[in-house]
């Protein structure tokens, strides 16, 4: 559903902001933070709302999602950010896969994704240490406004970053772009992840309930 948003209201508008960016971009950014806020509020309490595999990996480097789950959450998270773009193309009468053509590229454009993505990390894990029950909405402001402080748009997840070189319109990026923003995604999430672990070391007992606490079972050795 988060892609359904992101790449639903580029295309909505795209459409209505007759060429005018700055308001295709104030659709996009308005609907994906409210969508945002709405699905880690709903998927929360099932999964932590893990939409992100650099959220994933960052919970799982500091103990709390077992490495053995990481696989399958990332499956789950790339299958699931496919399925969100063809649904939002067919929606638009668009084709289902369709390969970008929305150059992203250079310094400036990778600079901003490791900026974006650590601000993302560090958002979410001083929330989750300090005051956990403000992670919905902080991490909606947060990518809402990264939107429009960044050069990038804030892509801020490898799951999203792949599954947009699949729509040839607003929110698309070209494929051979994909791989310089996920490194510098990988870069951002790795340095917010090694800040928090310096600045708090220690996790709340339901670390692994990122992004939002939920019930899961606990085994030894966890």
């Amino acid at each position: 559903m988060l892609l359904v948003a992101v790449a639903g209201s580029g295309i909505m508008g795209e459409r209505l902001a007759a060429g005018n960016n700055a308001i295709a971009l104030l659709a996009n950014s308005l609907a994906t933070g409210a969508a945002l806020f709405a699905l880690i509020l709903t998927f929360g309490p099932i999964s932590g709302a893990h939409f992100n595999p650099a959220v994933t990996f960052s919970d799982a480097s500091q103990g709390g999602l077992p490495w053995r789950e990481v696989p399958a959450y990332v499956v789950a998270q790339i299958s699931g950010a496919f399925l969100g773009v063809a649904l939002a193309n067919t929606m638009f009468g668009l084709p289902v896969f369709f390969a970008s053509k929305h150059i992203r590229s250079g310094a400036s454009l990778l600079l901003s994704e490791g900026v974006a993505t650590f601000g993302l990390l560090a958002v979410i894990w001083g929330c989750v240490r300090f005051q956990s029950s403000s992670v919905p909405f902080a991490v909606a402001a947060y990518i809402t406004g990264a939107y429009w402080f960044t050069s990038s748009t804030a892509f801020a997840n490898p799951a999203v970053t792949l599954a947009r070189a699949a729509t040839d319109t607003f929110a698309g990026i070209r494929p051979s772009d994909v791989p310089g923003f996920i490194l510098s995604q990988v870069a951002g999430a790795a340095a917010a992840t090694g800040l928090f672990r310096w600045l708090a070391p220690a996790l709340p007992q339901y670390a692994d309930a990122v992004v939002v606490e939920h019930k899961r079972e606990k085994h030894d050795g966890q």
